[in-house]
């Protein structure tokens, strides 16, 4: 790698891919075209890489790698301003403690990796974690009562930013000694009647109707169902023969219950690290760009989790929906690979 290339010579090229032309890029960076052009040209010669052509008329054309530059580039001089923005507000004591949301649904070893990382980035700032479900965390980010919290989606709120970092396969839970236990995997059908154990809708309205919507599209109308306020309380329900629960896949169980994926659907629950679009310490984007590093290169774990792509989307779904059926043959679900019952 050359050390002479800056994070000026990018923001310099990023400029000429933007405004598709060099004098419209010189005028906007308010330097000389003569001078942007030796830069630009010495800058594709040196890594031999071509980012645009030129036409007659001075305006360019982008090749398929100009095409990627623009958003590598800008992820580059964004991460450049966030860790800047970070070192200074620690050099300015700025960073003392964060308020760390958690919801119910969320991996407890997550929450606490990110409690970790961010006492990695500042050791002596207080974490100060704070639980609760999902319409309390919305409303004590939009005030500023809470910094970042880990949920799951979907969020909806404009005011927050929330990114997917991971995904984990819904399972069915059951009593061990259920009838339905002696299957390796279960069919949507297998669900009807017998899904009676729901997390408390008021928890979280948005993930609540979308699964309900999605589980109709999978044939399984839920007609009367017990309201858990936490996936503990769910066991204990389900334990108690109040019927069959949908849980993340990886959540410690109780001994008297057992798990078993559904074949022939895809639903998953995703999580999200939320953050106030307006207001929040300046090390929360540096805590997420390396949790998602972390995260993309952890070994998986025994269970079906995915690591997300980067997204700003506040729209993602909390579970994914199921297959739908045609003339009884299930489309194969795009994630996770449909389980198929062992016999």
């Amino acid at each position: 790698m050359n050390n002479s290339v800056e994070f000026r010579h990018f923001r310099y090229m990023l400029a000429i891919v933007e405004c598709m032309g060099l004098q419209a890029a010189a005028e906007h960076l308010r330097t000389a075209e003569p001078n942007l052009s030796v830069q630009a040209r010495q800058f594709q010669e040196y890594f031999a890489i071509r980012l645009f052509r030129k036409a007659k008329d001075g305006r360019i054309q982008l090749t398929k790698t100009g095409v990627a530059f623009k958003p590598i580039a800008q992820g580059l001089l964004d991460a450049r301003e966030e860790a800047i923005a970070a070192l200074i507000a620690i050099e300015r004591g700025q960073i003392c403690a964060l308020n760390l949301g958690c919801a119910p649904f969320v991996d407890p070893e997550l929450f606490q990796m990110v409690c970790e990382m961010h006492k990695e980035i500042v050791p002596d700032c207080l974490i100060r974690p704070t639980t609760g479900d999902a319409v309390h965390l919305v409303e004590e980010l939009v005030v500023g009562q809470i910094d970042a919290a880990i949920m799951t989606l979907p969020i909806s709120d404009p005011r927050l930013c929330a990114e997917a970092i991971r995904r984990d396969r819904l399972v069915a839970c059951l009593p061990a000694n259920h009838s339905l236990a002696s299957k390796m995997a279960l069919r949507p059908a297998d669900l009807q009647s017998n899904l009676a154990v729901l997390y408390h809708p008021q928890r979280h309205p948005e993930a609540h109707a979308q699964l309900i919507e999605w589980l109709g599209e999978g044939g399984i109308q839920i007609q009367r169902f017990t309201r858990a306020s936490h996936p503990t309380e769910m066991q204990t329900l389900v334990k108690a023969g109040y019927g069959l629960a949908l849980i993340r896949e990886g959540t410690v169980l109780d001994p008297a219950l057992t798990t078993r994926p559904i074949a022939g659907v895809n639903w998953a629950v995703d999580t999200a690290f939320v953050h106030n679009r307006q207001g929040h310490p300046k090390t929360i984007p540096v805590l997420l760009r390396n949790l998602k590093r972390r995260l993309a290169v952890q070994p998986n774990k025994a269970r079906a989790t995915e690591v997300m792509a980067p997204s700003n989307a506040i729209n993602g779904g909390a579970m994914r929906p199921p297959s739908s059926e045609n003339n009884g043959q299930s489309q194969a679900p795009s994630w996770p690979p449909e389980t198929k019952a062992a016999g």
